[in-house]
């Protein structure tokens, strides 16, 4: 799934530094799964598609940097769960850093071992997407007759 709509994960694909800090649940969910390509060298056709697929490498979230965000997943609620999430960790990171505080960091062992909890817990990704999918049925379901 790739996203280049402007939320505040192009925020962050925009900052010299877009890592994205252990700070909260939600960006630990990403901790070692995320790889960031700061070598934008303008749309992704042809070798630069290449280029970006070897960066990602065996990372499901890659954030190309100037430009958006490409999240690789084995289904569609699974993407979708992913940019959610990345999404809301986003909005954190960059809430806390217009405060111009220290932030709180999480260290590593914390964040690996809550985003190790994540990947483990059980159907989430699925249960997510079915409510999202429910609430869609019922307030448009219009998109189903859609091509």
């Amino acid at each position: 799934m790739h996203d280049n709509v402007e939320h505040l994960r192009i925020q962050l694909a925009c900052l010299k530094d877009s890592r994205l800090p252990p700070i909260e649940q939600n960006s630990m969910r990403f901790f070692e799964r995320m790889a960031i390509d700061d070598g934008f060298d303008g749309m992704g056709l042809g070798e630069e598609a290449e280029r970006g697929s070897r960066l990602l490498g065996d990372k499901p979230i890659l954030l190309m940097g100037n430009h958006g965000l490409l999240v690789a997943a084995p289904s569609v609620a699974q993407a979708f769960d992913d940019l959610y999430y990345f999404e809301r960790a986003c909005e954190v990171y960059i809430t806390a850093l217009a405060t111009g505080r220290e932030l709180h960091v999480a260290s590593d062992e914390v964040a690996r071992k809550t985003c190790r909890q994540w990947l483990e817990y059980p159907g989430v990704t699925d249960k997510h997407f079915n409510a999202l999918m429910e609430i869609l049925d019922e307030e448009e379901p219009v998109y189903r007759q859609l091509n």
